[in-house]
């Protein structure tokens, strides 16, 4: 059985590993969005008026970003399937860049929260906005490294149709991330 047979095959994109990973972040991600609801419910009144603090639409373009980002992600992998390294990297590069845009506007909202002396211990919307988003923040930053990774290895030739799992690896990691944020985003910021 030949390596692209072998791709063909498998039912999940990547390396399995990384799927045991991507299971275990987003049970972990599930948790606490789950105790961000239930303590919600109880403190409705305060989180509904911090909720109105947050600035929707940064949060919104974050979200747009994101998923562009992931849509280059998805090209990049589709040309790589034709073996054509160039584009592949290019939409690479464009995905860390949508990813480097996020962590700038993402920035922007904490710094004018950190500005106005708000910080994890200011009330329990704020601790649980700035310890979800932190965190997802945090994910980003790996993914970006990933990408950039798997970018240069693509630039020396280390992926091509037949052989392209590691792209697949990085891939299925950035769009956990982006699902993150798709649910992040509604949950914290818009619903009431």
């Amino acid at each position: 059985m030949t390596a692209n047979s072998l791709q063909q095959a498998k039912l999940l994109p990547g390396d399995l590993a990384i799927w045991f990973f991507i299971f275990m972040e987003l049970l972990v991600f599930a948790i606490a969005f789950i105790a961000y609801a239930v303590v919600r419910v109880q403190n409705l009144e305060l989180f509904n008026h911090y909720q109105m603090t947050l600035n929707r639409e940064i949060g919104a373009a974050n979200t747009l970003i994101l998923i562009t980002s992931s849509y280059f992600v998805i090209r990049a992998i589709n040309a790589i399937k034709t073996d054509d390294v160039k584009q592949s990297v290019f939409y690479l590069y464009a995905a860390f860049g949508g990813g480097a845009a996020f962590l700038c506007l993402k920035s922007m909202e904490y710094y004018d929260k950190f500005s106005h002396g708000i910080g994890l211990d200011s009330n329990t919307f704020y601790m649980f906005y700035l310890s979800l988003t932190m965190f997802h923040f945090l994910h980003v930053i790996l993914g970006m490294v990933i990408l950039l990774a798997v970018a240069i290895k693509a630039q020396r030739g280390a992926y091509s149709a037949n052989n392209h799992i590691g792209m697949e690896t990085a891939a299925s990691y950035w769009h956990m991330v982006d699902l993150v944020w798709i649910i992040l985003f509604p949950l914290v910021y818009i619903i009431r």
